[in-house]
């Protein structure tokens, strides 16, 4: 693509050759002398001094190290419009579609695929469920009974949406199943990564909102409610009935327990445990730091003595106070 066609589509300012070819797209470190890279953070003003990119996405603040450069383009959100660029490029390059529906895939009678939704190989798309407009299923994805797919959806592959959640009644010292009598409602513009699990609802519905990024290997349990624009990275694990707000960011192997409300704007880092709700914005955190297992074994003997201890001071404030007292 040529610059000018970049900059017509997604706008910037341009500095230099309008007309310069680009192949390809590229970090700082490795671009070659036909491609184009970003800086997003001032941390990597090092990397943009040896960088052979022909032409690099700045900020505003950063012109002046772009000058002499072949070309630039100056935005306020360098990364927004790399990402925007991503998409651009992708659009103008991708192969043409062979089939909007791959022969392997088995779709049940009494299931509704939008007429432009695009399913590929070994898909399983059951009794009752539905796929909106625009909606792509990679392959191996399996969509339960009576699922929905809103609109413009990513569903990477090996998905599967409306398991059975895990509902068991525990009588006399063996589990009798529970069965899940609900279904999946997922929103538009969601993307869910290879080999998550949504588990449809026991009664009531699991729902995924509009807009929510889960990454790869997520676990999302029975009933679950995810509010709109939340992203969760790899390997998270949300136990069911828990209430997830919007705009909520949930790092890599976070777990998030059963019937727990986490309010909008909340964002857990990674391999937190959430064993409490959480009623206001802000960053939360809750892990042990990693450690020598030497010290890690004299800390964690420690912890164990913390209640007796807790009790110890209790008893000499008591006995503190009475002297005063007396």
């Amino acid at each position: 693509m040529k610059l000018a066609s970049i900059v017509e589509v997604l706008g910037g300012r341009l500095l230099g050759d309008a007309q310069l070819d680009i192949v390809g797209l590229a970090p700082l470190q490795s671009a070659q002398s036909n491609q184009i890279s970003f800086l997003s953070h001032p941390r990597y003003q090092s990397q943009l001094a040896e960088s052979l990119a022909a032409c690099v996405i700045v900020a505003p603040a950063f012109e002046n190290l772009v000058a002499a450069r072949p070309a630039a383009i100056v935005t306020d959100d360098p990364y927004l419009y790399f990402a925007r660029l991503t998409r651009l490029w992708k659009q103008t390059h991708q192969k043409p579609q062979r089939s909007r529906i791959h022969p392997s895939a088995v779709i049940d009678e009494d299931a509704f695929v939008a007429h432009d939704a695009v399913i590929g190989p070994l898909c399983v798309i059951e009794r009752g469920a539905r796929v909106g407009a625009g909606t792509v299923l990679k392959s191996r994805v399996t969509v339960g009974e009576d699922c929905h797919l809103g609109a413009r959806c990513m569903v990477h592959s090996g998905v599967v949406i409306g398991a059975d959640g895990f509902g068991f009644a525990l009588h006399q010292g063996q589990w009798e199943k529970i069965e899940q009598l609900g279904a999946v409602r997922i929103g538009d513009d969601v993307e869910i990564g290879a080999n998550t699990c949504i588990d449809r609802g026991a009664l009531d519905d699991t729902v995924i909102e509009d807009g929510v990024k889960l990454d790869n290997l997520i676990q999302i349990g029975h009933n679950v409610h995810i509010g709109k624009h939340t992203a969760m990275a790899g390997c998270v694990g949300v136990a069911g009935s828990a209430r997830i707000g919007a705009h909520c960011t949930v790092g890599g192997g976070a777990v998030v327990l059963g019937h727990l409300t986490l309010a909008d704007h909340v964002h857990i880092s990674a391999a937190s445990v959430v064993t409490r709700s959480i009623l206001q914005a802000g960053q939360y955190t809750g892990m042990f730091p990693l450690d020598s297992n030497a010290n890690w074994e004299k800390n964690a003997a420690s912890l164990k003595q913390l209640s007796r201890l807790r009790e110890r001071i209790k008893a000499l404030e008591s006995e503190i106070q009475n002297n005063k007292e007396n």
